[in-house]
């Protein structure tokens, strides 16, 4: 595969992929809440994202999925793996798949040096002194590079007082931690960046509206699907999700031609018999507190 060049970051966003990596979520023992937290990030900013993966740390696996998703997606993001220890391997996984060289990035090792602390467990930790701990510091910040590309469209620092950068490869594969709170922050400090590419650059993001209707789906089905026929020419998807345990359902019509989708809301609630809610569940039967019943 030839080298990145970086020609996929000048176009407009209009699909997103994200690849969250690591043996901890695959085996149980992390919940992901990135992807979900990527995928509000999406639906706000009008991004339609299309593919969420979770893999091993493994470095076939992470080549391969990485390359594929490049290709196929406008925006792709991966969570996790570029920690200090031996499996962390998102970097190098990531510059194999784009025949690029790892380099030590001068400017983040001085933000971490700058910006981090030693552990309380390692107080005789000099920065300037050769350790087993420095070189694993290091690991963090020795990124894909490709010297043909502007440093600041491949090395994105997002936050004055964080020195993790986001590596961006190939013009469109962002590589954030799998921390979660360092994740979050970093997506939001992407997003100034991002917004000259969105196809909807005022940041109005994608209507969604939520119906609630005790049918089951059986008995909405029809009408849905007649629905779906006449809304999807106007770019508008229709949706139904059964809740389980539940008294009621939910339609939901999603899209951006708000004008539209206004005009047909008295429509559905009377044809599914419900009505329209803020939040779904909002209209749940409140339960009663076990600690107040009283005996007889």
């Amino acid at each position: 595969m030839a080298a990145a060049t970086g020609a996929q970051s000048k176009g407009l966003i209009h699909t997103a992929a994200c690849l969250i990596i690591g043996d901890e979520v695959l085996g149980g023992k992390t919940v992901d809440t990135n992807s979900a937290y990527l995928a509000k990030f999406c639906f706000s900013a009008g991004i339609n994202l299309k593919r969420i993966e979770v893999i091993a740390d493994d470095e076939s696996e992470i080549v391969e999925a990485v390359r594929r998703m490049s290709n196929n997606y406008d925006f792709v993001v991966t969570s996790g793996g570029i920690g200090p220890t031996h499996d962390d391997i998102t970097y190098q996984s990531i510059a194999k798949a784009f025949d690029l060289p790892l380099k030590q990035h001068d400017a983040a090792f001085e933000r971490m040096k700058r910006l981090s602390k030693p552990h309380p467990s390692q107080p005789n930790f000099d920065w300037n002194t050769p350790s087993a701990a420095l070189t694993a510091k290091k690991r963090m910040i020795i990124l894909p590079y490709n010297d043909s590309i502007p440093d600041e469209e491949q090395v994105i620092f997002t936050d004055d007082q964080l020195w993790v950068p986001v590596a961006c490869v190939n013009g469109n594969v962002h590589i954030l931690p799998g921390v979660p709170r360092l994740f979050e922050r970093m997506l939001d400090g992407l997003k100034p960046r991002l917004l000259p590419r969105l196809t909807d650059p005022e940041g109005k993001g994608v209507l969604r509206i939520l119906i609630s209707t005790p049918l089951p789906e059986s008995a909405v089905a029809e009408y849905l699907t007649q629905l779906a026929a006449r809304a999807e020419p106007k770019g508008v998807k229709v949706g139904s999700y059964p809740r389980w345990g539940k008294e009621n359902n939910t339609v939901t019509l999603v899209g951006r031609d708000v004008e539209f989708m206004e005009s047909i809301v008295p429509e559905v609630e009377k044809a599914v018999q419900g009505h329209r809610v803020a939040v779904e569940g909002e209209d749940d039967p409140a339960q009663a507190d076990p600690k107040k019943t009283e005996v007889a």
